[in-house]
């Protein structure tokens, strides 16, 4: 459920057509929620025939111009009832930890080596995470504390990885090969 609040809260930010909304997706949203552009156009249908959203009217002729969508009072409202609405925490699932469990049963050939290709992974996106800091919300400016927060949250998740990935790696070089 939660595609359709990510473009409600895309559009609420900036009235957007839906080839604005993907590319916004691939440069922010994307990084906590993740959609194609197939499944973004097809939400926006669902939003729209549901009274959430409507198409502003265009401005020039309308064969092959794009639809810019703005929220609609009623779109505010569910966005504003969906963020006050308990939801628990999802458990992590997350492949490579089942790897890792997996390794103790079967061996650990190979194991090391896509440990250190996740640290590598976890890095760049870190590296990544804090020069969107540096670049957006510099220390003293006047700055968007939730979307800060958001940011610090993915900042926090990778420090966490790398922090982990490389205990576990220290770990196994201790343990010795093919223990």
């Amino acid at each position: 459920m939660s595609l359709p609040h990510a473009i409600l809260t895309a559009l609420l930010e900036k009235p957007s057509s839906g080839l604005e909304l993907t590319r916004r997706f691939d440069k922010s949203i994307g990084y906590f929620w993740s959609a194609t552009h197939q499944q973004i156009y097809r939400e926006l249908g669902r939003l729209e025939t549901s009274g959430l959203i409507r198409a502003l009217p265009s401005q020039g002729p309308s064969r092959g111009s794009r639809k810019e969508y703005e929220v609609l009072p009623a779109g505010r409202e569910e966005l504003a009832a969906w963020v006050a609405r308990p939801e628990d925490p999802r458990p992590i699932r997350d492949p490579l930890l089942l790897r890792v469990r997996a390794a103790g049963v079967v061996g650990r050939a190979g194991l090391e080596e896509e440990l250190r290709r996740h640290l590598a992974l976890h890095r760049r996106q870190l590296a990544e995470y804090e020069a969107i800091e540096a670049r957006d919300f510099p220390v003293g400016a006047d700055i968007d504390v939730l979307q800060h927060l958001v940011l610090r949250g993915g900042i926090d998740l990778e420090t966490f990885w790398v922090a982990w990935l490389e205990r576990a790696l220290g770990e196994l070089e201790e343990e010795g090969p093919g223990a």
